[in-house]
């Protein structure tokens, strides 16, 4: 039975404590299409739109979205493009549309989004939202007929090291974070209406092959996986140039606690000869020092962002790869029969 002593607020303040983890991301089929129309009219231009629904328990619920205009980077731009963004908000509240903020989608070209622009853009939403999701579409991919959509929100963990802005190897050793924890991927569920469906169902040709099966068998994949090799390529001399910076460092600790126990073994025998002419030792630790000055470790957020890039890309070439040798014996098959 309720405690009839507890107001709304209360019980409200209850449920938002112990909500369960986010779960799926259950989208309307006409956002969808909305989200692949904008993106595949400015590609290979990158787009991105605001994302508007519900949050329902560990279900995220996408109802409705808008574009952003495209624009140059510039102050006075990007502040017409918030006015625009408030003045979509209060429309869609006049006709009784949902509303309510819960991430943005983004186009990609060739899955190279994750970088630290993307990070930032969650931080920013996770100040006025709870749980937001960012929806990613690209182009590029799902001309090879393959409905590239994916829904990515930071981890817990991971936006707490963030928010410390501490990426150092000891840091990440204490939170056993590795480059793999830094998106969490949420299943996207595709919702309609039981009216659409049947008015789909109806639209549905007798034939059952459609132009997306056509896309399937298409043969030509080379332009696909060489602009897939060549950003494979420049993220391994980016990640070399990472490691360069860490070997780089890593040479200069090896330089200063060499000089440090050099000092330290000058500074104890200095000391023994005050000791035997009976004067005051002197301290054996001299902050003012230069060669106790610690070292600035660099920050490993940009090697694991590009190491997520890094398999990204291997990801989507064994996949291809993986169909065109599908495709190839189908065809082979087809023309012996």
């Amino acid at each position: 039975m309720a405690n009839p002593g507890r107001s709304f607020l209360q019980v409200a303040a209850t449920e938002e404590a112990v909500a369960p983890p986010l779960r799926v991301v259950q989208i309307e089929g006409l956002v969808i299409l909305k989200i692949i129309k904008h993106c595949q009219e400015f590609s290979p231009a990158l787009v991105t739109g605001q994302l508007l629904g519900l949050d329902v328990g560990s279900v995220l619920e996408v109802t409705n979205c808008f574009p952003f205009p495209v624009r140059e980077e510039d102050e006075e731009i990007e502040a017409e493009g918030a006015n625009y963004q408030l003045e979509m908000m209060r429309c869609l509240r006049e006709v009784n549309v949902d509303n309510n903020t819960v991430g943005w989608y983004q186009s990609t070209l060739f899955g190279s989004f994750q970088t630290v622009e993307l990070i930032e853009t969650f931080m920013n939403y996770q100040e006025n939202i709870k749980r937001c999701v960012c929806i990613i579409y690209d182009p590029s991919r799902s001309n090879q007929g393959v409905l590239a959509l994916k829904a990515l929100k930071l981890s817990d963990s991971f936006m707490e090291l963030y928010k410390s802005n501490n990426f150092t190897g000891e840091k990440l050793r204490e939170k056993n974070l590795s480059w793999v924890d830094i998106f969490e991927e949420i299943p996207i569920k595709v919702s309609n209406s039981a009216l659409i469906s049947a008015f789909m169902t109806e639209l549905e040709p007798d034939t059952p092959v459609t132009q997306c099966d056509y896309e399937r068998l298409q043969l030509s994949t080379n332009p696909y996986l060489e602009r897939n090799v060549e950003f494979l390529i420049e993220c391994m001399d980016d990640l070399s140039m990472e490691q360069q910076k860490f070997q780089f460092y890593y040479r200069n600790l090896s330089r200063q606690q060499a000089q440090q126990q050099a000092w330290l073994q000058k500074r104890r025998s200095d000391n023994n000869a005050r000791k035997a002419a009976g004067e005051e030792p002197l301290p054996e630790e001299d902050p003012s020092n230069p060669i106790f000055k610690p070292l600035p470790e660099p920050s490993r957020l940009d090697s694991f962002l590009i190491t997520n890039q890094i398999a990204n890309y291997c990801n989507q070439i064994n996949g291809v790869a993986g169909q065109s040798f599908s495709r190839l014996y189908l065809m082979k098959a087809l023309h012996e029969n």
